[in-house]
């Protein structure tokens, strides 16, 4: 992998364009010499940055160049002859890349974009640009525009927090399928990618919270949902990964929710490709062993009078890993960007159109075997098998008023969304700016699948049934189970002898949000110290309907399990009736009727202060204020008469009314101390917070939340070298009146009933990440966390045998959060850097199901083999071998058995969730 040098002028540089400094530099001449010194007498002439790697070696030697010239046209000379070129990548800083610098000649800035100065804004796409032979400019070089805003840029050797950059290299090389799969690299998170390719959980530093609910999801530094994790409705669900990213920045902790909402333990922004002053694009197909084809593309060129126009997208259709039987995966998106840079700002225009269905993948029934290792049961393969299926593909429910409703499980979750987003920044003048990013979006998404509540025994299944058959069969001598499509006799001997209770949940959630964040920026000196300072306004407003119906089926324990009627037999085995309905043993478990709206309004300052060379203080406040209305519709049940229509939960026809408030104010202040510029520490500590939201009240209106509250210290160390780069960040997180609410389902009474909780949690921790580069032919990366997660003061009253009980967890392990993980990266480089092959190692360590630590997800590791051939400059070929150990690792249990206190607890056989099974894929790329 790549040597890169960054030479960087003294204390200051100017932030001004190429254009700008062509008027206001006039350089002096330099000698021929080795092009790396020329470089650096060029860095210091011109007051720019010059970024380079290894492909600049001791032999390469530059011509020189003329005194008197603008910038631009002494690096072309100096460049003249060596094979190589250059691109600019923020306003004062440019890369050194292979190419002829003859083609460059009037484009010094082939691949600049704006700098709006703003907070998550793109700064470029190049900021981590490749070099022909594969190697990208140094970790600690790349500039970071997420979480934070101000006039000047800021590397992430220079940033006061912690974070984690993912260049477009890094990317393909992974090639992930979904938004929680690219995040593995990030220490600190532990993310669950198991569900399939959207509806993703992140726990990120020791916050117990499922979903995106302690990260926001940004893309282009702007919320994809302003609250990422309202029921049901994670951010991840409305975005798709493509070839139009880019990149990532993760910032953990830090001043995240100074700028963001809801991001009290990160944010994750997703920034776009720019498009540069040459016509470019790229077309990229993928081929997977389970019918997956996908289509990906993206162009850019300008279109005259400084506009420029981009559009790209994917096209995708898959069966899946764990195929139901039908189409699991199929859809796409398409977007537009239009942009302009002029001479005191710029300005952008977005359109996206995401229309596409992903499935759910959900828990599967599992045991122990004697050898006390984690199997599916008989008859099911745990690495490819689901229990959805062509049976409960289209299942017609019964309402409580007689009417039918459709479960189509085809749709999985179904997103169909409009995306409008304007950015805009201006030069008012006297060093003022403004910046304006402004979103909309309508979003209908449709979440369907098939839940696995519960797994028995038939035996078992009989007892639980056995007061239905008595209540409307008081003859009968026994019950059958027989298959629904055929009649046949269920004979569960020689298969498992277990059924599933599953829930057919159907819900449905359209959405509309406007989202605008004002800033206004100035940089200020006072002798030889400088104050970078933002005043910003962020406003959101959002209108969510929710309605959802579910309904109980009895199913084999087998993949794409069969539905099973319940059948009442006399002494002879004559049926004389059936307590289920086509395999729904009980419609209506779950019915919701509900709409509400949420307003936000937001009022945060930073100041990032320049003490000296070394030294930088920065810090920022958010007060933030959110309102809730709505109502919800009550409901009740109603008795249609027959075995699984006699408990049916719907409306009333009575609405409650809410109308809620919720403010709060938090702070952050960190400290950067750079011992050279490649050697840093800093420290942090935050205190910060997460409002009630909509979600809290939707189907529940008088239910009491509290405000979350949290502090965040954090400090860490970087250093970076011509082998290696690190980052070593120690934190902790003091997480206060965490909320746990789940549905317990009840096989007895086939009801859920909710348990809720508050408590406190407590986490150390140790994030590492970095790569080595031993030679140009090998390197390494790496990412690493131990921490110590533990429930503070979590007590909780159950009841034993008619008296309450208190059950006390304080100092248990957080759910589903492991102590240690780590995740090991090798890669060789072969003929000139055309060959590259990577393995990734990744382990994770023991978790537990539940808060009471009672079910225990044992500790796994995983295998990835990825292989990327340059055939020529414009084609390339990738390789992907994701799980190739078939890993059986265990992401979650079964959260229907209850989060606090799970009932599987005490059962030989229970349901989780593994990895996905080995899977393979080829891509081949052409850019032009």
């Amino acid at each position: 992998m790549a040597l890169h040098i960054a030479l960087v002028l003294g204390v200051s540089l100017p932030l001004a364009t190429f254009a700008q400094a062509n008027a206001t530099v006039h350089t002096t001449a330099i000698a021929a010499m080795p092009l790396a010194k020329a470089l650096e007498n060029f860095s210091h002439e011109a007051g720019m940055q010059v970024v380079y790697g290894s492909e600049i070696s001791d032999t390469i030697r530059s011509p020189g160049a003329d005194a008197g010239l603008p910038p631009e046209q002494q690096l072309r000379q100096l460049l003249a002859g060596t094979g190589l070129s250059y691109r600019l990548v923020t306003p004062n800083t440019v890369t050194i890349v292979p190419g002829n610098v003859a083609a460059n000649a009037g484009n010094p800035a082939s691949a600049a974009v704006t700098m709006a100065g703003s907070a998550g804004a793109a700064a470029t796409s190049d900021a981590t640009v490749a070099s022909g032979n594969g190697k990208t400019t140094k970790d600690l070089d790349q500039v970071v525009v997420t979480a934070r805003s101000g006039v000047d840029e800021r590397t992430k050797a220079q940033t006061s927090y912690s974070i984690t950059t993912i260049d477009e290299d890094r990317l393909r090389m992974q090639n992930p399928t979904s938004v929680t799969e690219a995040l593995k690299s990030v220490p600190g998170f532990w993310v669950e990618a198991s569900g399939g390719e959207a509806s993703g959980n992140i726990r990120a530093r020791g916050i117990p919270v499922d979903g995106f609910g302690s990260v926001n999801l940004l893309e282009d530094g702007i919320p994809v949902q302003h609250d990422p994790a309202l029921g049901y409705l994670n951010a991840d669900q409305a975005f798709r990964l493509d070839e139009t990213i880019d990149r990532i920045e993760v910032v953990r902790g830090g001043p995240s929710s100074i700028f963001y909402s809801n991001a009290p333990a990160g944010a994750i922004n997703f920034i776009p490709r720019q498009v540069g002053d040459t016509a470019e694009g790229l077309v990229k197909y993928t081929l997977g062993n389970y019918g997956l084809n996908r289509l990906d593309f993206w162009y850019g060129t300008p279109i005259g009078d400084g506009w420029k126009l981009s559009t790209g997208g994917f096209y995708r259709q898959d069966n899946g890993i764990r195929s139901p039987g039908f189409t699991n995966d199929q859809g796409g998106q398409l977007r537009a960007t239009l942009s302009k840079q002029f001479e005191n700002g710029s300005l952008s225009f977005d359109i996206k159109r995401l229309d596409d269905k992903v499935a759910l993948d959900l828990g599967i029934p599992m045991y122990r075997n004697a050898s006390g290792d984690l199997r599916a049961v008989p008859g099911f393969n745990g690495n490819y098998g689901t229990l959805a299926g062509p049976e409960t593909e289209h299942v017609q429910m019964i309402q409580g008023n007689g009417s039918l409703y459709n479960f189509d499980n085809s749709l999985g979750t179904q997103v169909k969304r409009t995306q409008f987003t304007v950015k805009f920044d201006y030069n008012l003048g006297d060093g003022w700016k403004v910046a304006e990013d402004l979103r909309y979006s309508d979003t209908d998404t449709v979440r369907n699948g098939v839940y696995p509540n519960a797994v028995q025994t038939t035996g078992d299944f009989f007892t639980t049934a056995q007061k239905q058959l008595t209540k409307y069969y008081p003859n009968a001598a026994g019950m059958q189970l027989q298959y629904v499509d055929n009649g046949q006799t269920y004979n569960a001997s020689p298969n498992n002898g277990l059924v599933v209770t599953g829930g057919l949940r159907g819900i449905t959630m359209p959405m509309t949000e406007l989202t605008s964040d004002t800033r206004l920026l100035r940089k200020f000196e006072f002798g030889d110290q400088t104050h970078d300072v933002t005043f910003g306004y962020y406003y959101a407003h959002f209108n969510q309907d929710f309605d959802r119906y579910s309904s109980t089926a009895i199913l084999t324990a087998t993949d794409n399990a069969r539905l099973l009627d319940v059948v009442a037999v006399d002494g002879a085995g004559n049926t004389l009736g059936k307590l289920t309905n086509n395999g729904i043993y009980g419609y209506g478990y779950e019915w919701a009727y509900a709409s509400g709206t949420s307003s936000t309004n937001a009022f945060y300052a930073s100041d990032e202060w320049q003490i000296n060379d070394q030294l930088r203080i920065d810090g920022g406040a958010r007060w933030e204020r959110v309102n809730t209305t709505g109502w919800t519709e009550l409901s009740h049940n109603v008795n249609l008469g027959t075995p699984p229509t006699n408990n049916i939960l719907t409306g009333t026809g009575q609405f409650v009314d809410y109308d809620h408030s919720f403010s709060k104010l938090g702070w952050t202040l960190g400290a950067n101390y750079q011992f050279s510029e490649h050697q840093g520490v800093f420290a942090r500590y935050t205190s910060t917070f997460r409002l009630p939201n909509l979600s809290s009240y939707i189907t529940t209106p008088t239910a009491t939340p509290i405000t979350q509250t949290m502090i965040l210290p954090e400090m860490g160390y970087k250093y970076s070298n011509r082998y290696m780069d690190a980052y070593a960040t120690l934190f902790y997180t003091k997480y206060n009146n965490v909320s746990f609410s789940n549905y317990v389902f009840d096989p007895n009474t086939g009801v859920s009933t909710p348990q809720t909780g508050y408590a406190d949690t407590e986490t150390y921790g140790l994030e590492l990440e970095g790569t080595f580069y031993p030679s140009k032919y090998f390197d390494v990366q790496y990412t690493a966390t131990v921490q110590d997660p533990k429930y503070k003061g979590l007590t909780y009253t159950t009841v034993t045998a008619g008296a309450p009980v208190l059950l006390d967890y304080d100092d248990n392990q957080l759910i589903r959060v492991p102590k240690n993980s780590f995740r090991v990266v090798p890669g060789v480089n072969l003929f000139d850097d055309k060959l590259r092959l990577q393995m990734s190692y990744e382990y994770e360590g023991r978790r537990y199901v539940d808060t009471a630590n009672s079910v225990v997800l044992p500790q796994y590791h995983t295998i990835g083999l990825s292989a990327r051939y340059q055939m020529t400059p414009e084609l390339s070929f990738f390789l992907y071998a994701d799980n190739l150990n078939n890993s059986l690792g265990l992401t979650e249990g079964n959260p229907r058995a209850g989060e606090l206190a799970s009932s599987d607890a005490t059962k030989s056989v229970f349901i989780a969730r593994p990895l996905l099974g080995r899977s393979f894929r080829a891509s081949v790329m052409y850019r032009f």
